[in-house]
């Protein structure tokens, strides 16, 4: 599949700065992963066969649930574009259905950074950029936002 992005760039239009969700929408299935390995590890630590099979049942079921976080995750990141061109801020989200959001870089008048604790220590955060007449839109959880954020005011 071809990025969003190249498909739209106008003549003389050139990609400045790409960007896009941040790994940390793996975290809930990282951990219900390493619940499920626990869990398996208590089966085969144990003597009883039905707590065995209690265990390895409770690990199948957090393993799925992991399973299904981790497709959801990686469908997110996969659908999800950020970019900037020397022209504007495009941003794409979702495949069948799609969520699509431009400004002219022309018609910024400011861009905002949210970052967490957890945030500054990863390098993600939350980007608002606000426009003249444009209105307000904010990027969630992306990766690098003040390279980000620079990309768009340096000019």
């Amino acid at each position: 599949m071809a990025r969003y992005i190249d498909d739209i760039l106008q003549p003389g239009e050139k990609v400045l700065y790409s960007t896009n969700a941040h790994w940390i929408f793996y975290l809930p299935a990282l951990v219900a992963w390493m619940v499920a390995a626990i869990l398996l590890g208590f089966a085969s630590s144990s003597s009883s066969v039905g707590i065995v099979m209690l265990w390895r049942v409770s690990g199948a079921l957090v393993g799925v649930v992991a399973l299904l976080w981790t497709v959801r995750a990686w469908f997110h990141r996969w659908t999800t574009e950020t970019d900037v061109t020397n022209f504007r801020v495009v941003h794409k989200t979702g495949f069948i259905t799609r969520k699509t959001f431009e400004m002219s870089l022309d018609k910024v008048e400011s861009v905002d950074v949210n970052q967490t604790i957890l945030g500054r220590l990863l390098n993600y955060g939350d980007v608002t950029i606000r426009g003249v007449g444009e209105g307000v839109q904010t990027i969630k959880v992306i990766a690098s936002p003040l390279a980000f954020r620079n990309s768009i005011t340096v000019r």
